[in-house]
């Protein structure tokens, strides 16, 4: 690799890499490379040389028999990735990491992992950048009769089962917040519908024994705090905990859940807001009333029991936990911007999701809403997996278009036109627009 390559072309170099070896560790020592060249070149002249003094060999032969010949020292190679982010992802915030995919990137029924978003509140714990299991342990304590300690070995003890879930964090769509409102700005990428295997998480508590007082679980990681913040934690009422789809998964679609997403095991809580799903999970604590956390309280993952104005802020007596998603829907096909030529027909696909509800229909207009056209609906792999939906389309004339989907839920509820705001910015499920040219 010559030193003048661009950051594109280590790019393009890193995703040939990919396709052609499916190796992380090989990946992963790229990334090591690409990040101290970039290091290197930021010392300038001066802070070069005096880096260079470590060699033993001295400064003049690392820089002529090493470094002059496009080497680096293999030690550095052998180092943790400076990241882990993925190829074409939209990058929120590098520590924590935080990143999400354009919808047209997200086409598929099951979303492979390489495109799955990723979130985090705290830092990556050093067990999940090594992906190394050994000495972890999940504790069961609280309103339980018998405490468990299970390595994940006794964990994979349990009978398993897979589902195809939706995951979307609490703040997809915060962008299209009017006012603007602080956060992560997501735009519509902080979605996913993957397989998660795992055990079933009543099967575990059943295990331990629930005393009659258990009523709410509090759920802690191993992910270090980020700077000042507090330790993330949240937590489910048991209701949701015993339900036969809450699982304590430690695969991905088919292998050991990546370091992003929480090694060695985490929750998944179908239908529920992301942040419900504790990653790098390491502790289970039944309680008798509600988790009452940093993140369960004040405004944080919160919103108002009612609407409010936009831009006011109620109360924090007035707010309230949030749990399920909202009805939504994605266009995935055609990408923004995509040209057309008028009277030719092609066609327009997507998903949709409703949290614990049912998609009833999702419907589509190519007029800014003045007609709109059924889509067909492909019935979800399982309950919390989200739906597929087509149609047919075509433009009369040239000309700017948009498409606009709009999704409906089993019990009446339908994507709004404009978001109802909420302080955090949380559930945005305003219906999508792509535009589209006709020529």
């Amino acid at each position: 690799m010559k030193e003048h390559a661009s950051q594109t072309s280590w790019e393009d170099l890193r995703k040939t890499l990919l396709d052609q070896s499916g190796s992380t560790q090989a990946i992963d020592r790229f990334d090591t490379i690409v990040a101290r060249r970039r290091f290197l070149k930021q010392l300038g002249r001066a802070g070069m040389l005096a880096a260079l003094g470590m060699f033993g060999a001295g400064a003049d032969a690392a820089r002529k028999g090493l470094f002059g010949r496009g080497f680096l020292p293999v030690a550095w190679a052998a180092e943790r990735p400076s990241t882990f982010a993925k190829p074409d992802m939209l990058i929120h915030s590098e520590e924590p990491l935080n990143g999400e995919f354009p919808p047209h990137l997200l086409d598929a029924s099951v979303t492979p992992t390489g495109r799955h978003f990723v979130r985090n509140n705290g830092l990556m714990p050093e067990r999940a950048r090594r992906s190394d299991a050994q000495g972890w342990t999940l504790t069961i304590d609280g309103e339980v009769r018998k405490a468990l300690r299970l390595s994940l070995s006794d964990l994979e003890q349990f009978p398993s089962r897979s589902l195809k879930v939706v995951l979307e964090c609490a703040g997809n769509g915060r962008a299209h917040f009017v006012p603007k409102v602080s956060g992560t700005p997501w735009d519509r990428g902080a979605v996913a519908c993957s397989e998660w295997t795992g055990v079933r998480l009543r099967d575990v508590l059943k295990a331990a024994g629930l005393k009659p007082g258990a009523n709410y679980l509090a759920n802690y990681g191993e992910d270090p705090p980020h700077g000042a913040e507090p330790q993330f934690s949240r937590g489910i009422p048991l209701e949701k905990a015993l339900d036969e789809h809450t699982l304590i998964a430690f695969k991905l679609n088919g292998r050991p859940l990546p370091p992003v997403h929480g090694f060695p095991a985490r929750l998944i809580v179908p239908g529920w807001i992301g942040s419900s799903m504790q990653k790098w999970l390491n502790r289970i604590g039944v309680r008798d009333r509600v988790h009452d956390s940093e993140f369960m309280s004040g405004y944080s993952y919160r919103v108002p029991a009612h609407s409010i104005a936009p831009g006011s802020k109620p109360s924090e007596n007035e707010m309230v936990v949030a749990t399920s998603t909202l009805v939504k829907s994605l266009i995935t096909s055609p990408k923004a911007e995509t040209t057309f030529k008028a009277g030719e027909g092609w066609t327009a696909r997507g998903h949709a999701w409703a949290g614990e509800r049912k998609i009833s229909k999702v419907m589509v207009s190519l007029d800014y809403g003045i007609h709109w056209t059924k889509a067909r609906l492909t019935e979800p792999a399982n309950k919390y997996a989200w739906y597929d939906w087509e149609v047919k389309l075509q433009l009369p004339r040239k000309g700017y278009y948009e498409i606009w989907a709009r999704a409906f839920d089993n019990e009446g509820s339908a994507q709004p036109f404009v978001q109802p705001w909420n302080p955090k910015g949380y559930l945005g499920n305003v219906i999508h627009r792509v535009p589209i040219i006709s020529v």
